[in-house]
């Protein structure tokens, strides 16, 4: 199945955003971002671990429900058209979500990914195709791709038999990049794209995601700074924060919280000592964290993991 296309024509998709936020059971993953990007563009989601960027990737993907706001990927609104988003983007390597199996290698990969493409987004007269044929454009979806991400199975120490805990952190990359790009996907999102990397290594990392681009892909990637020429989005872990008493509620709060906001209290919290006032030296004033819900790494690990994989 071929992918879609905006409707100015290009390949890529516009990505819009305004006031965009989401917010775990503890706090604001991240919060009033705004974005406006034409089709094809090069989009850096820069701030600190912590910040909620992964989150912001895959709300931008459809992967996670926004909070708050709204958002447009290639015309189809967020949350709303969240599964048709998941149809036209595609994940790069995002930890925890869609990272490689270091014990396989790379040919595994690249037969596995053939394998769902055809499974899951072929049509019907593409799987009535005989055999043969079937196996001729799966090998050249594979071979556009791996030429689209820049990887050479010859230059690897085993070629396609290389496992994969034997690449190198870039060779990585552009082999996740390649699997992802089998799919044609209007939208590529890649996580952690400087991690790890030397110098010389993350500007071939950048060229490599400008270069696909540039064949009319919109590309987001996550990153701790974002080169030149591209258009930026920050997260800051320490802005947005709002006290709990203040809070409007939101439509998810009507959602069914986690087990463990839910639990009984303990015969220890109803004892008639917890029920006496204690003496004046003994009260507590609540914390500033007691009361405050922030943009914080705990709000991002649950919202990730609410989300589960996708």
């Amino acid at each position: 199945m071929d992918s879609p296309v905006s409707p100015d024509g290009s390949h890529g998709a516009a990505v819009t955003a305004e006031d965009f936020g989401l917010k775990g059971p503890r706090g604001w993953a991240f919060r009033s971002v705004s974005i406006e990007a034409e089709p094809g563009s090069l989009i850096a989601i820069e701030g600190p671990s912590g910040s909620g960027r992964t989150c912001l990737l895959l709300a931008l993907t459809g992967r996670m429900r926004p909070t708050e706001g709204r958002g447009e990927v290639g015309g189809l609104q967020l949350p709303r058209k969240m599964a048709a988003v998941r149809r036209i983007s595609a994940l790069g390597p995002v930890p925890g979500v869609s990272e490689l199996d270091p014990a396989l290698t790379v040919a595994e990969h690249l037969r596995e990914r053939a394998l769902l493409q055809r499974r899951f987004d072929g049509s019907l007269r593409t799987l009535l195709r005989p055999r043969a044929e079937r196996a001729a454009a799966a090998r050249s979806r594979i071979d556009e791709a791996l030429e689209a991400a820049g990887l050479d199975l010859a230059t690897l120490p085993k070629k396609d038999r290389t496992a994969v805990r034997d690449l190198e952190r870039l060779e990585a990359l552009r082999l996740s990049v390649a699997l992802a790009l089998v799919g044609r996907p209007c939208l590529l999102a890649v996580d952690d794209t400087d991690l790890k990397l030397s110098d010389d290594d993350r500007a071939e990392a950048w060229k490599l995601l400008r270069s696909v681009a540039e064949g009319g892909t919109t590309v987001l990637a996550v990153c701790s700074q974002a080169p030149e020429g591209t258009t930026v989005i920050r997260t800051v872990a320490d802005t947005a924060s709002r006290s709990e008493d203040t809070a409007e509620p939101t439509p998810e709060s009507t959602t069914k919280p986690r087990p463990a906001s839910t639990t009984e209290p303990t015969p220890e919290d109803t004892t008639p000592e917890d029920t006496t006032d204690p003496a004046p030296e003994d009260k507590q004033e609540p914390t500033p964290e007691d009361t405050t819900e922030g943009t914080t790494e705990e709000g991002t690990a649950d919202a990730l993991a609410e989300t589960g994989r996708a």
